[in-house]
């Protein structure tokens, strides 16, 4: 068993992302995690990521506050306990069009080694 508590977790960095901070639960540093790893993201008002698409799949789900997700054919606001599944090399953007902090879990495989 591993237990990480929020309270001892370090940020990292997420490329395309802009006013958020994101936390890694499990996974990567965090644990020993082989298949998956899930992180915690806030996002600030106004905050969000590029519109990108990578190879891995992923879900979202709605912890706080709402957020929109945009992919390139639909767009929809996740609010408490929503969730969302995004399929490899789907294009997507997440906007936090409130004026409240807003967080999502992630939940994503480890990208393929080279």
């Amino acid at each position: 068993m591993k237990v990480n508590r929020l309270a001892d977790l370090q940020e990292y960095e997420a490329p395309g992302h802009f006013d958020m901070k994101g936390f890694r639960l499990q996974g990567w540093d965090a644990s020993d995690s082989k298949n998956f790893w899930t992180g915690l993201s806030y996002f600030l008002p106004g905050g969000g990521t590029t519109h990108a698409a990578t190879p891995l799949e992923k879900v979202y789900v709605g912890i706080e506050g709402n957020l929109t997700i945009v992919t390139d054919d639909d767009e929809t606001t996740l609010g408490h306990l929503d969730s969302v599944y995004l399929a490899p090399n789907e294009g997507r953007s997440i906007i936090n069009r409130t004026n409240k902090i807003a967080s999502i879990l992630v939940i994503m495989p480890y990208p393929p080694e080279d």
